[in-house]
This record gives structure tokens, C-alpha cells and sequence, in this order.
């Protein structure tokens, strides 16, 4: 197997635990529980920024574009009207 596609799979993977763990800690009354989860995102996002910055220095990974100032007032708007 690639190089590349090793490390797309394990992007696409880490973003998926994310979305997964993001689910549970607004779902957990637990405070202890929910503080350990917290943990546990908080490493695997630094491990997600990690492997996306290889991915994007082998050019294994092209970023979308930036987004424009209008784009950001667009989306604050959404979320705070």
C-alpha cells in the first residue's frame, strides 16, 4: 500500500474518532467521564494536526481554499442572529 493512501486512511479515520468523541462528551452527564473524553480529543487532535501537516508537506493533501472575510461574516452571521 502507498505512502499517501496509508496516511489518507488514517486521517479519515482520526477525523471519524473525533466526530465520535465529540458526540459523546455533549451526550455524558458524567463530569469525570466527560473530562476524560475531553483528554482523549484534545491528543487526538494534536495527532490529527500532525499527520495533516506531513500529508500537506508531501502534497499527499491539497487545502480548499481560504476563506475570505466575507465568507467569515457569512457564517458569524448564521450563528449569532
Amino acid at each position: 500500500m502507498e505512502e499517501k493512501v496509508m496516511v489518507a486512511d488514517t486521517l479519515a479515520s482520526v477525523n471519524s474518532n473525533l466526530s465520535g468523541l465529540a458526540s459523546m462528551i455533549v451526550q455524558t452527564e458524567n463530569k469525570e467521564l466527560r473530562q476524560t473524553l475531553k483528554q482523549i480529543r484534545n491528543g487526538a487532535e494534536m495527532s490529527q494536526e500532525e499527520l495533516y501537516n506531513i500529508a500537506k508537506s508531501k502534497s499527499y493533501h491539497i487545502p480548499a481554499r481560504m476563506a475570505t472575510e466575507t465568507d467569515i461574516a457569512q457564517v458569524k452571521s448564521i450563528f449569532t442572529n
